[in-house]
């Protein structure tokens, strides 16, 4: 097996976006295929047991075991890393295994994690309860509060955790600002990119030490199968992620990398599209004129527009309604949806909606709910790759019958 021309550093540093899409990453086999192969196999043989020794020991190039490596997840690893512009990656089952990963590998009992306030419902209640009950405190702030941020940094914090845009609100952190104070306290900063996606926003440029995706969403982009990644400097990877990782088994299969990287070949059109259409989407549903808001980064008077500006080059793909009377009118919106699925996934080909405080943020106390400004009136849309002229006339028609 040989790594193709697309590998030499040389060459694929002066590739365009859309190229290293299509090819980066790519190994091939004595065979030559243009598609990448997909090795389902759980170990590696050796040709003498000095071969194996020497493998394990670090002295010898190879695979040793697919809980280590395996080479459909390595080109996966590798072209992620590539379009996100990290020094190393490593890919795991779920986007909550690419979390939970990054956080465990960076703290220890005793230690203070910082973590803005908002957060997708699993990773609030890791950050809060899980970390607790192994004797990793932890303090939430408002995203956009710069004063807390730095009131909130101890003398035992190590790591700092955010997502931005936060699911579901889309609230926006600054994250330089962030990394430069986490640093000054000698914390490591872990972003969740999901909802911008490595396309939009590039947060390691900003300062971030790791980045992590659920590759589940716009990165597969068809509601296939789940996955996860974690994005790095090689340092922090071989020191940090990889102990932790090894003896952990967190692992992507090889069936699911190579769903991944065909997906990722045709991401940047997708984005692009979903973008579009999430932008006229939420321009027309606020034009609607019946629900309590509307709320899209790509408004120009999204409340953090400088921000958006800042960041990120578009303003993705999600959009929040609140409905006027709660959760019962919120249920016949989605009800009497035709084209829009009720679905709390995000980032597929489909438009998908959902009502996150009975659904994605069902784990996390009313009270916390509330504080995140996730209500009984909330609704979150993916935006897919529908035309958006028929997203439109759902909305409008399902509005009509649940009285909005």
């Amino acid at each position: 097996m040989k790594r193709d021309t697309g590998k030499n550093k040389e060459i694929t540093d002066k590739w365009r976006l859309q190229t290293k899409l299509v090819r980066g990453g790519t190994y091939r086999s004595e065979i030559g295929e243009t598609s990448e192969s997909m090795f389902m196999t759980s170990g590696y043989a050796y040709d003498c047991a000095e071969d194996a020794a020497a493998r394990f020991e670090g002295e010898q190039d190879g695979y040793t075991y697919s809980r280590l490596r395996n080479p459909t997840c390595a080109m996966f690893e590798d072209k992620m890393a590539m379009i996100e512009g990290a020094e190393a990656a490593r890919s795991t089952s779920t986007g909550m295994a690419a979390m939970t990963q990054a956080m465990l590998s960076i703290v220890k009992a005793g230690d203070h994690v910082v973590s803005s306030k908002t957060l997708f419902g699993s990773c609030r209640v890791f950050i809060e309860t899980i970390l607790a009950n192994f004797g990793v405190t932890s303090t939430l702030v408002d995203g956009a509060d710069k004063e807390a941020w730095k009131n909130a940094f101890q003398k035992n914090t190590t790591a700092v955790f955010l997502e931005s845009p936060a699911n579901p609100t889309l609230d926006v952190v600054d994250i330089e600002f962030v990394c430069n104070i986490a640093h000054e306290n000698g914390a490591l900063v872990v972003v969740d990119n999901v909802f911008a996606t490595p396309l939009l926003q590039k947060p390691i440029q900003m300062g971030a030490d790791i980045v992590i995706y659920s590759s589940t969403k716009h990165i597969d982009g068809q509601g296939r199968c789940l996955g996860g990644c974690i994005l790095t400097s090689e340092e922090i990877l071989e020191e940090k992620v990889l102990p932790l990782i090894r003896h952990t088994g967190p692992n992507l299969s090889p069936f699911n990398a190579w769903v991944m990287l065909k997906g990722m070949e045709t991401m940047d059109l997708r984005i692009d599209k979903m973008c579009s259409n999430a932008e006229k989407v939420a321009h027309r549903l606020r034009e609607l004129d019946c629900f309590s808001s509307v709320n899209y980064p790509g408004f120009s008077d999204f409340k953090q527009r400088d921000l958006v500006e800042k960041q990120m080059s578009a303003g993705g793909s999600l959009v929040t309604v609140f409905v006027p009377e709660g959760r019962e009118q919120a249920f016949k919106f989605l009800n009497a949806l035709e084209v829009t699925d009720i679905s709390n996934n995000i980032g597929d080909a489909k438009s998908l909606m959902t009502h996150p405080a009975s659904t994605t943020h069902k784990s996390v106390e009313e009270s916390a709910r509330l504080e995140m400004g996730i209500t009984d009136s909330m609704l979150r849309l993916s935006v897919g790759l529908e035309h958006a002229d028929d997203l439109i006339e759902d909305f409008a028609r399902a509005a009509k019958i649940a009285g909005l």
